[in-house]
C-alpha cells in the first residue's frame, strides 16, 4: 500500500473511531456492531487477514457473513505472511475464493505442501497470480495454467529441474496472453519467457550459485542452443536484479540479447542491478539508452556503472520526466545527474518520486576526501526544488561535513536543504550528514602533526575494522542536533529512515560482498563520530515512523537516545540495530532492554553487534515485543542461553522465523535448533529456525537453505530505500 493511500486509511479509521466512541454524539454502551452501516463495517472488514474473515468473522452473525463475502474483501486477495495458515486452513480459503478472487498473491509461502498449491486451480477467474517461493513443479505449473485462461500477471519460481517441454498446449496457450511476468531464476534457464510473445512487464531476479551444493561449477552453455529465445516485441518495463555471481550476469547477458538487435518501441522502464565493482560489459547499453531517451515516456532508469556515460545518460534523460532513477555506485555521472535533474535536461522533474544516489561521491573512499567529494547544500537545495514530489531518497554512502563556523546557521545545513521534501516518505542518509560539526579542539587536535619519534613508533592501523576510541565523544559536537531537527520539522510524514555510518559492512552481506575490501576504515569520518544518542533522542518526533535502521554508529555509547525514541514511535514496526558503539563491547545492553520493552508494535527485528549477549534478561525483554514475527541475531563472539531462547519462543506465539549466527559451538547451536524446531514446528508451520556459529565454513551452503523472502527480508542486511518500484506484478 503507498504512503499516500495508507494515510488516507488512517485518517478514515480514526474518524470511525470518533463516530463511534465520541461520547459528546452518542453512548458506547448502547451501540454494537450490528449498529454500524455497512460501509463502516467494510472498512473495518478491509483490515482483518482474509483467514480470520473468512473462518472466524464470517461466523459470527448472518450480517457479517454477507459482508465478509463483499466483493471488495475478495476480489485482491494476498496471503502473503499469513504464517499461522497452515495447508488445511489455506484450503479452506481457496475453496470460500474460487468464485470471488481476482488478484491472488502466496508471495513467499515457503510453507505450503505443492498440492495445496494446485488446488489454485479451482480459482478460475483469477487475473493475477503471484506464487513467488511455493514449492512448484514444471508439471504442477502446466495443470495450473491449463486451468486458469484468464491469467494476465504471473510470478513463481524457476527451480533446478524446471523443464518447459513439460508445459501442455493449454499451459502454453495460457502464458501466450499473459502481459506481465516475474521469474526468479534458481538454475539458469529462460523459464517461459519463449512463449509469453505478449508481455508488456518482465522482471526478473538472478538467484543462481557459482557452484553446486557438490562443488560442481554451474554454467550457461546449455542455454546457448535453446532456438525459443525471448524477443520483447510489445516490452514496455524491464526489471533484472542479481545476486552475486558470474552465472548470474553471464544469464543476464543472454536474456539481453535482443537487445543488441532491437530496442522495443515501448520501452520505458529499464532498472538493471547488478552487485559489486566489476559488472559485466554491455556493449549495447549506450544504443539502449539514446533508443529510451528518443520517445519522451522513460518512466525509470537504472544501469551498472560501467554501462552508462555521461553522454549517454544526458541522451537517455533529454525531454522525458522520470519517476525513479537510481545512480548506485556511479561517480563518475556525478556532474551529469544533477545537470540534467536541475538545468532542463529532464521535461518535468517534478515526476520524479525515487531517487537513489547512493555511492554517488566523486571519491568513495579516500583519506583525503575534499569538499568537491561531498554533497554540498545548495546543490540538494535547489533538487529538492526542482523535484519537489521525491518520497524516496537514498544517500547511502555519501559523505557530508558540515563546518560548524562562526556567522553560519543551521539553514545552511544539508537536513535544512533536505528539509524541503515533505512529501518524503523513506530516507537513507549517512551518519556525518546529521551532525553539526566538529568543535575547535577537535579541528586543532587533527590538524596537528605528530612527532617524528611518535610516527616511528606508530603502530600500523590493521586492515579492515578500526578501534574506536570511547572517550573521543567528549572532543565531538555530539549533543548539537539543529540540522537534524530542522530535517524532522520538515518531513512528518517519514515512515522509513536509515541511517548508516561509513565503514559498515554487515557480518553477513548478500548484495555487496566486493565491496569489503574498498570500505573505509570503521571511525575515520569523524563528522560519523559526532552522532550519538542525542540525535536518536531527536527522532522521537517521527510519530508515523514505521521501519528504522542504525547501523555503524560508533558515537552512539550508552543508547539511551532508543528508550526516548520508541517511547514516542508507538508505531515502530521493524527495527535493525547493527555496530551501534564500541566493537569490542556492547556497552548500550540496558538501553536495548528498555527499548525492546517498549515497542509493543515490533514485527521484525535484526541485531548485529559482535559482542551480544542473549541471557535471559535479553528474551525476557524481547518477550514484550507481543506481536514479533521475524528474528535476527548475528554476534561474531555472541553467546545465547537456550533455556531462555526457548521460553521466548513459547511466550511469542507469532513468531515464526528465528535466526542466530553466533559464536559457541556447532553441536550447541544444533541442539537449540533441533528443540525449537520439534516443540514448535507442530503449530506454526511456516516456522524457520536456523541457528548456527557465524564463523563455521559451512555458513555460507546453509544461508543457500533460507527462503529467499526471508533473507530479503530481514536476514541479510541491504537497503530498502529507493530501489525499483516494480518488483512485483502485482
Amino acid at each position: 500500500m503507498s504512503g499516500t493511500m495508507r494515510g488516507i486509511s488512517e485518517d478514515m479509521d480514526r474518524q470511525i473511531v470518533q463516530a463511534v466512541f465520541d461520547e459528546d454524539t452518542i453512548s458506547s454502551t448502547s451501540v454494537g456492531m450490528s449498529d454500524l452501516s455497512d460501509e463502516i463495517l467494510l472498512c473495518i472488514l478491509r483490515h482483518v487477514p482474509v483467514c480470520d474473515l473468512v473462518r472466524n468473522v464470517a461466523n459470527v452473525c448472518h450480517k457479517l457473513h454477507t459482508l465478509c463475502h463483499d466483493k471488495t474483501l475478495l476480489t485482491n486477495v494476498s496471503l502473503s505472511e499469513e504464517y499461522l495458515a497452515d495447508d488445511l486452513l489455506v484450503r479452506h480459503v481457496l475453496k470460500q475464493l474460487a468464485n470471488h478472487v481476482q488478484s491472488l498473491s502466496l508471495n513467499g509461502c515457503y510453507w505450503l505442501c505443492g498440492s495445496t498449491v494446485e488446488l489454485l486451480a479451482r480459482c478460475r477467474g483469477v487475473t493475477h497470480l503471484d506464487v513467488t517461493g511455493c514449492r512448484l513443479t514444471s508439471l504442477r505449473l502446466s495443470r495450473l495454467l491449463s486451468s486458469l485462461s484468464l491469467l494476465r500477471s504471473l510470478a513463481f519460481d524457476v527451480t533446478p529441474g524446471f523443464n518447459s517441454a513439460q508445459l501442455s498446449s493449454e499451459a502454453v496457450d495460457s502464458l501466450s496472453r499473459l502481459s506481465e511476468l516475474r521469474q526468479t531464476l534458481l538454475t539458469p534457464s529462460y523459464g517461459v519467457v519463449p512463449c509469453c510473445a505478449q508481455l508488456r512487464k518482465l522482471m526478473l531476479q538472478f538467484d543462481i550459485s557459482d557452484v553446486t551444493r557438490e562443488g560442481i561449477g554451474v554454467c550457461c552453455q546449455l542455454m546457448m542452443g535453446q532456438s525459443s529465445v525471448p524477443h520483447y516485441q510489445q516490452l514496455e518495463e524491464f526489471t533484472a536484479r542479481l545476486a552475486p555471481g558470474e552465472v548470474n550476469q553471464t544469464l543476464l547477458l543472454l536474456y539481453l540479447a535482443v537487445f543488441s538487435v532491437h530496442v522495443p518501441k515501448g520501452l520505458k522502464v529499464f532498472l538493471v542491478s547488478i552487485p559489486g565493482p566489476n559488472p559485466a560489459h554491455w556493449a549495447a547499453a549506450p544504443s539502449l539508452a539514446q533508443s529510451l531517451g528518443q520517445r519522451g515516456d522513460l518512466e525509470a532508469l537504472q544501469l551498472p556503472r560501467s554501462w552508462l556515460d555521461s553522454l549517454s545518460l544526458k541522451r537517455a534523460l533529454e525531454g522525458n520526466s522520470p519517476k525513479h532513477l537510481s545512480f548506485s555506485r556511479c561517480p563518475a555521472l556525478w556532474p551529469q545527474v544533477f545537470q540534467s535533474l536541475l538545468e532542463g535536461g529532464v521535461k518535468d522533474a517534478t515526476q520524479l518520486t525515487s531517487l537513489n544516489l547512493s555511492g554517488i561521491n566523486k571519491v568513495l573512499y579516500s583519506e583525503c576526501r575534499s569538499v568537491e567529494d561531498q554533497l554540498v547544500p545548495d546543490t540538494m537545495s535547489r533538487l529538492a526544488v526542482g523535484c519537489s514530489n521525491i518520497k524516496h531518497l537514498n544517500l547511502m554512502h555519501t559523505h557530508y561535513h558540515h563546518e560548524n563556523s562562526p556567522g553560519l546557521g543551521a539553514e545552511t545545513h544539508l537536513c535544512a536543504s533536505l528539509a524541503k521534501l515533505t512529501h518524503l516518505c523513506s530516507l537513507t542518509l549517512p551518519a556525518c550528514a546529521l551532525s553539526d560539526g566538529l568543535n575547535t579542539h577537535q579541528i586543532s587536535t587533527n590538524n596537528t602533526s605528530p612527532s617524528p619519534l611518535f610516527l616511528g613508533l606508530k603502530k600500523t592501523p590493521r586492515v579492515g575494522l578500526q578501534n574506536y576510541k570511547p572517550d573521543s565523544e567528549s572532543s565531538l559536537s555530539g549533543d548539537s542536533t539543529s540540522g537534524l531537527t530542522l530535517l524532522l520539522a520538515g518531513c512528518p510524514f517519514l515512515e522509513t529512515l536509515e541511517l548508516i555510518g561509513p565503514g559498515f559492512v554487515s557480518a553477513l552481506p548478500r548484495l555487496e560482498p566486493c565491496t569489503r575490501a574498498s570500505v573505509e576504515p570503521r571511525g575515520m569520518c569523524a563528522w560519523a563520530r559526532g552522532v550519538g544518542d542525542a540525535h536518536l533522542a531527536a527522532l522521537e518526533a517521527l510519530p508515523r515512523l514505521r521501519r528504522l535502521t542504525l547501523a555503524g554508529l560508533p558515537g552512539v555509547l550508552k543508547g539511551t537516545g532508543l528508550i526516548q525514541l520508541t517511547r514516542q514511535c508507538k508505531d515502530l514496526q521493524v527495527l535493525s540495530l547493527a555496530n551501534m558503539g564500541s566493537l569490542k563491547t556492547m556497552n548500550y545492553t540496558p538501553a536495548l532492554l528498555d527499548t525492546l520493552k517498549q515497542c509493543t508494535q515490533l514485527q521484525e527485528l535484526r541485531l548485529e553487534q559482535p559482542y551480544l549477549n542473549a541471557n535471559t534478561s535479553f528474551f525476557e525483554a524481547l518477550s514484550c515485543c507481543s506481536r514479533l514475527q521475524r528474528l535476527c541475531l548475528i554476534s561474531r563472539s555472541g553467546t545465547f542461553d537456550p533455556s531462555a531462547a526457548e521460553t521466548f519462543m513459547e511466550r511469542c506465539s507469532h513468531v515464526i522465523m528465528c535466526h542466530m549466527f553466533m559464536g559457541g559451538t556447532l553441536v550447541a547451536c544444533r541442539t537449540l535448533q533441533k528443540a525449537l524446531l520439534d516443540r514448535f514446528s507442530v503449530e506454526r508451520s511456516a516456522l524457520s529456525v536456523v541457528i548456527y556459529p557465524l564463523q563455521h565454513e559451512d555458513l555460507p551452503s546453509v544461508i543457500r537453505d533460507i527462503p529467499l523472502t526471508l533473507l530479503d527480508r530481514i536476514t541479510l542486511f541491504q537497503s530498502h530505500v529507493a530501489q525499483p518500484p516494480h518488483s512485483s506484478p502485482l
